[in-house]
């Protein structure tokens, strides 16, 4: 059984950093992307990336990108994102996710396609 474990986040002040990892034990290509939620609002997707390329094949939201970086440790099998220069609105639980995938194509960032999701770790903004 494939199992995602997201850990890193925590509480940070407005114009600080974190970053979260995701532990992936799956083996195959896949697609991985990171998600998030806040209370009321629906799970939008923020970066996405593939297993096989993940230096090139990225797609970030517009609201994260320039800010946040995701990358793959392929050694490791570990997911990164690196959240810079956060805001109050970036506030939310951030889920890892994956399906599998052999091509490497770009990874789509629309939650219905991911099979395989975190428990998620909360990220709080605040002064």
């Amino acid at each position: 059984e494939v199992q995602l474990v997201e850990s890193g986040g925590g509480l940070v002040q407005p114009g600080g950093s974190l970053r979260l990892s995701c532990t992936i034990s799956e083996k195959d290509r896949y697609c991985m992307a990171w998600f998030r939620q806040a209370p009321g609002k629906e799970r939008e997707g923020i970066a996405s990336t593939h297993s096989a390329d993940s230096t090139n094949r990225i797609t970030y939201a517009s609201s994260v990108k320039g800010r946040f970086i995701i990358s793959h440790d392929n050694a490791e099998n570990i997911l990164y994102l690196q959240m810079n220069n956060l805001k109050p609105e970036d506030a939310a639980m951030y889920y890892c996710a994956t399906f599998p995938r052999s091509y490497t194509s770009y990874c789509p960032m629309t939650q219905d396609r991911y099979t395989r999701w975190g428990r998620g770790t909360q990220v709080t903004v605040s002064s």
